[in-house]
């Protein structure tokens, strides 16, 4: 029969690190471009938007659905490399385990 005691020791600590990874993840940023550079989204490693950065020369008022897409690209890009990052940060703290659960981030 297995020790209990140490599976639930053993868990307590993988939440605590689990804890200080969410922590460093939020320390971390991403950064995504659309258009050449000229819409830029920054997000932390949790995937939160922190900034963005428009040329100014695409902010044309004739085409702000040019302006919309390119946003929209930059951001889900964004999302992208935080979830990644995530993932890989995730991968080190399991030491390569594929959990059969969705981690709460």
């Amino acid at each position: 029969m297995a020790d209990f005691s140490k599976i639930f020791e053993q868990a307590q600590q993988m939440q605590a690190r689990m804890q200080q990874m969410q922590s460093e993840l939020e320390k971390q940023t991403v950064t995504a471009a659309a258009g050449g550079g000229m819409v830029s989204v920054e997000a932390d490693g949790k995937g939160t938007i922190t900034k963005v950065k428009i040329d100014p020369s695409v902010a044309d008022p004739k085409d702000v659905e040019m302006l919309e897409d390119l946003v929209l690209v930059a951001v889900n890009e964004a999302q992208k490399k935080a979830a990644e990052l995530a993932k890989s940060e995730m991968g080190r703290l399991t030491g390569g385990l594929n959990l059969p659960f969705k981690l709460p981030f």
